[in-house]
């Protein structure tokens, strides 16, 4: 197969996926191979009446965890923070009592930073889990548009609506309650807000310009297009406008480009944010659902063949950020709509197999 055929397979699949489901609004896919000298940058769909192209902003979701378990490893190369440390020693009581109250022993001083950047707390997912009564979060996100949750507010709901998993240490379950922790944990010993770290430590010295943490922050360089709309639960939202997504703090309310995400994941595998000692220690694969497994902020896709193996950060809303290492391959885009992560991994695959297939 030659690149052209290739592209065109690939745009003309992603395409199909839009059109095939009417809650897809818009789409949009950056293949990059610095060796096979692919840049493939494309969109389809729209915002509203705007047509949607590859430069456009939208919101990366959980991919953002990967950022913050970054922000983590820097800090600990600094000595600011250590993954062995009980949360305990960075946050206050008011936050730590009652955290991890499990079959009737409290676990809340048991919580070490490691267990939180690799999803083993055992805390329960104000995001995703069903509480005990009432409305689920996402209900609420949707029905309260302007309630700006502070990442303390999700906690507190955590303590009072659901059940932690299990002792800290022993699974894995996926809970964005874990990550607004550690964004606390961030601000704690740096002494500066969370949305200022993510700035100063990732996104300024890559040059990120068009990346920054919604309605927390602002981009260096304000794009001409507008955010893309996501589509929750049949909803579309706009995303700068619904208050109640801030949230999701440091477990997935950045808002970036494709190319900027190219930046991030190149300087991630170049070992421009952190050496290759550091990065290894968050490759400590633990399975978390069939097909992916985690470790520190990072997500494993394990295909078949194993060649196909690609590794970085998938989200909810159909958003990922990954590398194939042994096709030399990033993979980056998003589908904009909650609950499609099991099918952005099988377009994903499609992708990886119409590459193997170019011939030079």
């Amino acid at each position: 197969m030659k690149i052209e055929e290739a592209k065109l397979k690939i745009e003309t699949k992603m395409k199909g996926l839009v059109e095939a489901d009417p809650h897809i609004k818009n789409a949009y896919l950056l293949v990059h191979s610095d060796n096979r000298k692919i840049h493939w940058n494309m969109a389809y769909g729209q915002t509203g009446n705007f047509k949607s192209t590859p430069e456009q902003p939208y919101h990366t979701a959980s991919i953002a965890k990967s950022f913050t378990s970054i922000l983590i490893a820097i800090l600990e190369r600094e000595g600011k923070v250590r993954y062995d440390d009980p949360i305990s020693k960075y946050l206050p009581e008011s936050i730590v009592k009652d955290l991890h109250l499990f079959k009737g022993t409290d676990y809340s001083n048991e919580i070490r930073v490691e267990h939180l950047v690799s999803n083993r707390s055992g805390l329960p997912d104000f995001y995703e889990d069903k509480p005990k009564e009432g409305p689920t979060f996402q209900d609420m996100l949707l029905n309260e548009p302007d309630k700006a949750w502070t990442p303390h507010e999700t906690i507190q709901w955590s303590k009072e609506k659901l059940t932690p998993k299990f002792v800290p240490g022993k699974k894995v379950h996926y809970t964005n309650t874990g990550f607004n922790l550690l964004g606390l944990i961030i601000e704690k010993v740096t002494t500066k807000a969370y949305h200022e770290v993510l700035h100063e430590y990732i996104f300024n010295p890559l040059k990120m310009k068009e990346s920054y943490l919604l309605s927390y922050s602002k981009p260096a360089y304000r794009s001409d297009h507008p955010i893309a709309t996501v589509n929750l639960k049949s909803q579309d939202i706009l995303v700068e406008e619904h208050r109640s997504l801030m949230s999701n703090f440091a477990g997935g309310q950045t808002a970036s480009t494709s190319e900027d995400l190219l930046i991030f994941m190149k300087a991630l595998v170049n070992n421009q944010l952190i050496p290759q000692n550091s990065l290894d220690k968050m490759m400590d694969w633990k399975k978390l659902w069939v097909g992916v497994d985690y470790g520190y902020g990072l997500m494993r896709v394990r295909m078949f063949p194993k060649k196909y193996n690609v590794w970085g950060h998938l989200g909810s809303i159909g958003s990922f950020m990954l590398y194939n290492p042994t096709l030399d391959v990033y993979i980056i885009g998003n589908f904009n709509k909650s609950g499609y992560l099991t099918k952005s991994m099988r377009f994903i695959y499609n992708i990886l197999q119409t590459i193997d297939k170019i011939k030079e």
